[in-house]
């Protein structure tokens, strides 16, 4: 048999793939679906008129956007307004108002009479803007009884379409802010300011680029959209399959090779999509039973899956929408970001991949039989030339003073010519339409998200509360960098349980990140440092939804697997608070030397972290050792040259004993 087809064998085996497409099915059934970024509709079999029409709507949306890219969109106020309008539309036919309308399996939801007024209103609002453009602007500080009601119109269905799509938590939220924006005045202390009739705060939120339409839509406009629309074709074009088959020829026949391929392939796959949710329904159907079959326990099995794919949310180019936004907040390039992070997020995949490999060695699991594998040569010849726009890309961001959208426009276009040069990644029309409408309808809950938090942002800037909460957080950490940082780690942490990643990053950001700059951090490493953590609240239980999503495919339990998708990614809990003291580890300011000497030293200390928490390097490593491997681990990490060698020193100590006890027990074994 061909190798290419060896995978697929891989697939079927003991029945591995219809038992695991199964559990992906129940994950979207029982998942809270309205909080997942990219799996929110439903497929059908036959196609009904609702579903007809919102398969035409999200290839007008993704024609529309692609006309802005090519010949630049219209006035600022009215490109934002006909992004959030036309989003909100595709909201409110994909999300119903309760439980009760949702779909059945397999079948588009019947869109009732009162969702399509909702379409109407949400569309009327940019409607308003363009043909009330210039009266909106002068008269925004002192707006008219029409201008009032659209704002409010905005306000309720913004909010609306983000309750339907991510739950109640940021809507929640967003009321909260909206009550404080109107009775702040009756507030005591530091946080009370003049207070706003609804009149002059509604009108902020909808009239200029500081409320709802401020810099998280126009990036969700813009870039986000863009990559969402690559990967949806990438997708289309097999993407997945050359990354899943790349990954099983290079470490399937190693100790523990499916967690290795797990990991790797999610890394890969993490280029394109930047989604954790994605990675998981993608990769962790095959991935994980795989896992089990070789001997892991289920919950290790499906933390490594979950701590594998939120890895894809900070590993270079797409880094997940958020990595858009903190461009635009620091004003840094996206290429510069790129080269920012690309340093950290490899050290945090190579944290998974010694826990596993330890994992591996501990329990005595081998590899996968290199005749079940597929070869990396015929991989590479039957899929290898969708690299190349992948390569591409990178080359665009970072080495061409090309716009974001542009590089991403740019790269799309390769993407299709590339794959049409084989029949096995060959694209017909119909796939392509299909990618089309994807990418639309994958940006709907990212896009509602950004347009909420707006009114979060709104309320900060006409209010002052940002620069209050600054004044507060730096009172309670005084001068201590560190206490400031564990105070907006846990923030971070906490935020991100009830609020998407996207949304948790940028209300963190705008009031914590000033407070660290205004201590001396750097602004990028401030930004990293939040982006980092309002990431890792999708699998820190009690919630963990990528957690939760990886439990389910193989019916692991949900709290051993949080606590070992923790453990697995404590590289990347470290990893923020190095970057905040050195910024080697980032390229900033540097040399070649510096940082090739602060990424070796972290990564010895990611390294005997790893020992530490499996208990276990050239043998099982015994309590006390243990205990040296996270002092060595912790004086390591941090970026200073005493320390590092006194780390470095105890780590020698470690091996030693560890290679002397296996000598011993390797001469016992030959007197036996």
């Amino acid at each position: 048999m061909k190798e290419t087809n060896k995978s697929s064998e891989l697939n079927s085996d003991d029945g591995v793939d219809n038992m695991a497409a199964q559990r992906v099915a129940q994950v979207v059934d029982n998942l809270d679906e309205r909080a997942v970024e990219d799996h929110e509709a439903v497929t059908t079999e036959k196609s009904t008129f609702s579903e007809k029409i919102f398969y035409v709507l999200c290839i007008l949306v993704t024609g529309y956007h692609l006309y802005t890219v090519v010949y630049f969109p219209p006035t600022t106020l009215m490109h934002r307004s006909l992004h959030v309008g036309m989003m909100l539309v595709l909201c409110f036919f994909m999300y119903p108002m309760t439980k009760k309308g949702k779909a059945k399996k397999g079948t588009f939801r019947k869109v009732p009479w009162y969702d399509y007024i909702l379409m109407l209103l949400a569309m009327s609002v940019p409607f308003y803007i363009i043909t009330q453009f210039e009266g909106i602007v002068s008269r925004s500080l002192i707006p008219n009884t029409v201008d009032t009601l659209f704002a409010t119109i905005l306000i309720l269905i913004v909010l609306e379409g983000m309750r339907r799509s991510a739950g109640l938590a940021l809507p929640l939220i967003c009321g909260v802010f909206l009550l404080y924006g109107l009775f702040g005045r009756h507030i005591p202390g530091v946080f009370r300011h003049r207070g706003y009739t609804w009149e002059i705060l509604a009108s902020h939120l909808f009239s200029n680029t500081e409320g709802i339409f401020g810099t998280s839509v126009a990036v969700a406009a813009s870039f986000i959209f863009m990559f969402v629309l690559f990967g949806a074709i990438m997708a289309k074009t097999g993407m997945g399959q050359l990354f899943t088959d790349l990954a099983l020829s290079m470490a399937g026949s190693s100790k523990g090779g499916p967690a290795k391929m797990s990991v790797i392939s999610s890394a890969l796959l993490g280029t394109v999509k930047g989604s954790a949710v994605a990675n998981i329904v993608t990769t962790g159907p095959f991935t994980i039973p795989l896992m089990d079959k070789i001997g892991y326990k289920k919950d290790f099995s499906a933390g490594v899956e979950a701590a594998a794919s939120i890895g894809s949310q900070i590993l270079p180019p797409v880094m997940g929408a958020a990595a858009f936004i903190m461009a635009q907040m620091t004003g840094y390039a996206y290429g510069q970001i790129i080269v920012f992070a690309l340093i950290p997020a490899l050290l945090f995949y190579f944290g998974i991949m010694m826990q596993v490999h330890f994992r591996a060695s501990k329990t005595g699991l081998v590899g996968m039989p290199k005749d079940q594998l597929p070869q990396t040569k015929t991989v590479l010849k039957e899929r290898g030339h969708l690299l190349i726009p992948l390569l591409s890309l990178n080359y665009f961001l970072i080495f061409t003073p090309m716009t974001v959208n542009r590089a991403a426009l740019y790269t799309i276009i390769l993407t299709i010519v590339f794959a049409q040069l084989r029949k096995t990644t060959r694209m017909s029309l119909k796939d392509l339409f299909d990618a089309c409408a994807e990418g639309a309808r994958q940006t709907v809950s990212i896009a509602v998200a950004c347009a909420a938090v707006g009114i979060i942002v709104g309320v900060i800037s006409i209010t002052g509360f940002g620069m209050s909460m600054v004044n507060t957080i730096v009172q309670i950490g005084g001068q201590s960098i560190p206490l400031m940082l564990i105070v907006v780690a846990v923030t971070s942490l906490i935020l991100g349980l009830g609020v998407p990643s996207i949304p948790a990053y940028i209300i963190t950001a705008s009031i914590a990140a000033p407070a660290l700059v205004q201590l001396g951090v750097p602004l990028i490493a401030a930004h990293m440092f939040v982006f980092y953590f309002s990431k890792f609240a999708n699998i820190t239980p009690p919630i963990g939804l990528v957690t939760m999503a990886a439990a389910s495919i193989n019916g692991a339990d949900f709290m051993r697997t949080g606590i070992n998708a923790v453990k697995l990614t404590s590289a990347g809990f470290i990893i923020p608070f190095v970057m905040i003291f050195s910024t080697d580890l980032m390229l900033i300011n540097t040399t070649v030397i510096q940082a090739a000497s602060a990424t070796l030293f972290a990564a010895f200390g990611i390294y005997i972290l790893a020992v530490a928490i499996e208990g276990y390097m050239l043998r099982e490593v015994n309590p006390i050792f243990r205990i040296m491997a996270v002092i060595a681990a912790i004086l390591m990490i941090i970026p200073e040259l005493i320390t590092s060698m006194g780390g470095l020193l105890a780590f020698f100590v470690i091996l030693v004993f560890q290679l002397k006890k296996v000598k011993q027990e390797g001469l016992v074994k030959q007197g036996t």
